[in-house]
């Protein structure tokens, strides 16, 4: 794993679609696709996508140390917190009635921290917080998603759908069971992201970090295929890199200059080519950079 720290300041803007699939089910509303209620853009939440970046990293580094997953189906948090205390086993413990780990000194804390950091890829990359039972700190993360929204308004559809085989034996005389299948048609999404130098510095975020993240927002979706899901893909990455660490303008005036716009043709979008992307020229000291 390198050790090389990130110097630049970054944000980005990544376009990625939906064919026929639910992008985001919404377990309030039947897992139906996400939806903004006032405007009816669909919504991807940062914790999907965050998902989604973990399952590519534990696929294409299975094994590489450094690059293992915090958050994953199944894991007991505490007990991966508890190998950091079995890997420092000089640290001294605060007295406590309750079944709480917990390092006396501050100092060693961020020890813990640090270790936990230099560990999981997830936890240098979006932070942490890992203060239930045994503590071993909270890490603020120098990668940062927003919510992904739709260009235009999405049609959230049900498709009745049947099976032939039945559950349980007193089913046996049903010919066949019914369900339902929510899914958006089509739909093109836009992701806006961020990401610290300082913090970077602080969890140990590296260039190659960086670059494994370029990699899985490209390819995310490649390895996450499934019935529901549809056909998705990202279509554009933007990325805009600073010259400095704290920045050369203001991020919000920088996602303005990625344009998306419904060709003028077009009623109903279908496809990504049923949009006409265009970006602006970057004020001093911010390069934008197309990585897809």
């Amino acid at each position: 794993m390198s050790e090389k720290t990130l110097n630049n300041r970054y944000e980005f803007v990544l376009l990625f679609d939906v064919e026929n699939g639910n992008p985001n089910g919404d377990p309030d509303a039947g897992n139906m696709p996400r939806i903004d209620a006032e405007t009816g853009l669909g919504l991807v939440t940062d914790v999907c996508l965050k998902r989604k970046i973990r399952n590519y990293v534990e696929l294409v580094k299975a094994g590489e140390p450094g690059y293992d997953i915090y958050v994953r189906e199944g894991v007991v948090l505490n007990q991966l917190n508890k190998e950091a205390y079995d890997n420092h086993p000089e640290i001294e413990l605060k007295e406590s009635k309750e079944e709480k780990i917990e390092a006396k000194k501050k100092e060693d804390q961020l020890t813990l921290a640090k270790w936990m950091c230099k560990k999981y890829f997830d936890i240098r990359t979006f932070g942490a917080v890992m203060t239930t039972g045994v503590n071993c700190g909270q890490v603020r993360g120098p990668v940062q998603l927003t919510f992904s929204k739709s260009i235009d308004p999405i049609n959230p559809t049900e498709v009745s759908i049947t099976r032939m085989a039945v559950t349980n034996e007193k089913d046996t005389e049903k010919e066949r069971t019914i369900g339902r299948k929510a899914f958006v048609p089509y739909g093109l999404y836009r992701l806006e992201g961020y990401i610290s130098a300082p913090l970077a510095r602080q969890t140990g975020f590296s260039e190659e970090d960086l670059k494994l993240l370029w990699t899985a927002l490209i390819n995310m979706f490649e390895h996450d295929r499934s019935a529901a899901r549809g056909k998705m893909a990202s279509q554009k990455l933007f990325v805009f890199r600073h010259d400095t660490a704290l920045g050369n303008a203001p991020a919000h005036k920088l996602f303005r200059l990625v344009q998306v716009q419904r060709k003028e043709e077009v009623t109903v979008p279908r496809s990504f080519n049923d949009y006409e992307v265009t970006v602006g020229t970057a004020p001093q000291g911010v390069s934008i950079i197309e990585m897809l």
